[in-house]
Parts: C-alpha cells; structure tokens; sequence
C-alpha cells in the first residue's frame, strides 16, 4: 500500500492525511531523501520508497495511540536520517503533519529492557494489523530478527571492507581446496 493510499480503517484521519501527502526535506533538493536513504543503506531507491511508506505507517502509529511502539530494522533507519534533517524534523513534520513531538530515545541495556522491547515490539506489530493490515515481514521481522540478531550486524562502508556471504566464501574455500589438491596431485606426480 503506498502512503497516498490510505488505509481502509483509518481513511478520514487528519494525521494520515497529512503523513499520506508529506515529502520529507526540500521538494527542490538535487539529492530527495528517498535517494539518500537508498545511497546510505545500499538500498535501490524503489525499496527505500517502500520504507518510507512503512515510516509514514510507523509514525501514525506512534502518535494515534495509547503506547509506545518500536520500529522495524529499515523504519529506524529511515527515522535517524529524517532526524539529521532537524529544521523539516522539528519545525514542520513534527508541529504540522503529527501535531506533536515525535522523540526517539535509545534503549538503556538489560534484560529488562530487552524484555519491555520485545513486548513493545510485538505489540507494534500487532497494532500495525489492526490498522494497516499484514506488515511486509521483509521490513518487518520477527522480534527474535528485530532485537536479537540484527542489533549484530554492523553497518560497513565499502572503502573499508569487503562483505563476502557465508555461501561464497565456503565455495570459494571448496574451490581453493580443489585447486591447491590438484596441484599437490601434479606436483606429487613428477
């Protein structure tokens, strides 16, 4: 669902209204943010459009109801970036299109914590399909995915390392294998 189509159970809303017709930073920019989210996550800009669509989602979510929500892995992503544009975040998106503050607070660690995140987030996916219907699982995982394996991962610029998938590097370890064995067997032979 794109964020200009509006849910069918909240299709008179104000603040949908509004998030469905807003453009994040200046319209007249070179660099849009949908292109500087896909550039900063790798992402074609299709995909970031998608997140953006899933952030609108997210934001309605988080000041339409009683509690607090979660994002997804690619929704915070899209949420810190808006943040850096803190004139359109704070002046504009914030006042006119949620009428209130919108603040992103970090988790404090612990097992408490841990444990308060993945309620907050499985009930976020829960509110999520009551409003909007089945969230795409593919920007929005499971909360064993959310919280436990993606908080691993680690953002890597390419000028500073070369990301190998576990699947190539075994088949080019099998391959390094097979081609050092042949040359021991030729080797061997004379």
């Amino acid at each position: 669902m794109s964020a200009s189509a509006a849910s069918p159970l909240i299709p008179d809303h104000p603040v949908w209204h509004r998030l469905s017709h807003y453009i994040i930073g200046p319209e007249d920019a070179a660099l849009s943010f949908a292109a500087r989210l896909a550039r900063e996550n790798g992402w074609s800009e299709a995909h970031a459009l998608r997140i953006i669509d899933e952030y609108r989602k997210f934001a309605f979510l988080a000041v339409t109801g009683d509690t607090q929500v979660t994002p997804s892995d690619a929704v915070d992503q899209a949420w810190h970036l808006h943040l850096t544009y803190t004139r359109d975040y704070w002046d504009r998106f914030c006042p006119e299109i949620l009428g209130k503050a919108l603040h992103h607070g970090p988790t404090a660690g612990g097992e408490a914590e841990r444990g308060r995140f993945f309620r907050q987030y499985a009930d976020t996916l829960k509110r999520y399909e009551a409003v909007f219907g089945p969230a795409p699982a593919d920007l929005w995982p499971s909360a064993q995915q959310r919280l436990i394996e993606d908080p691993r991962a680690r953002r890597v610029h390419p000028r500073d390392g070369i990301v190998i998938s576990r699947k190539a590097l075994r088949r080019a370890m099998v391959a390094l294998l097979m081609v050092a064995a042949i040359a021991l067997l030729l080797w061997w032979r004379t």
